[in-house]
């Protein structure tokens, strides 16, 4: 017996011009200035991280400048106090809650002339607690899909409970 094999070529790679799901709501000028990837999970998880709402905005903003791995956020408290609407002084005492609890890690650096410039903040832990956190919302999810197969599942054609 012999068969043929007919080689189908993949289609050619054809341009991209679809726009993403940022630019279909927000539209390519807002895009242009770029965007702050927030986990869902620092989201949904923001109460039970212990974290209040001026905090969780100050997260935001480190996010919103940090821009590669490795590129620790360095923003003036002053900048964001201005970016937020509220005194330096409320940042700093918000940013020391954030250092206590292990979320920011504060580096001091000195100018040249030997003053003390903008610290750097390390989101390492900010990182290590929401990863903590997936295999949570990972269980979640997966529960979520099984209650709605269950609900979908005529009760006749539905697998035996073991046990």
């Amino acid at each position: 017996m012999t068969t043929s094999t007919k080689v189908v070529p993949f289609p050619a790679k054809t341009q991209d011009n679809d726009p993403g799901n940022f630019e279909k709501i927000w539209g390519k000028k807002v895009r242009t200035h770029g965007y702050a990837a927030i986990p869902s999970i620092m989201v949904r998880a923001q109460h039970r991280l212990g974290i209040n709402p001026t905090q969780f905005c100050i997260l935001v903003q480190l996010l919103e400048y940090m821009r590669a791995p490795g590129r620790n956020p360095f923003p003036t408290k002053q900048q964001l106090a201005d970016r937020i609407g509220i005194k330096a002084s409320t940042i700093k005492a918000n940013m020391q809650v954030l250092e206590k609890a292990g979320f920011i890690e504060r580096v001091q650096h000195k100018t040249p002339a030997g003053d003390w410039g903008a610290n750097t903040y390390v989101l390492d832990g900010l990182i290590a607690r929401i990863r903590a956190l997936e295999p949570d919302f990972t269980r979640e999810r997966e529960e979520r899909e099984e209650a709605r197969k269950k609900a979908e599942t005529p009760r006749g054609k539905r697998p035996k409970a073991k046990g």
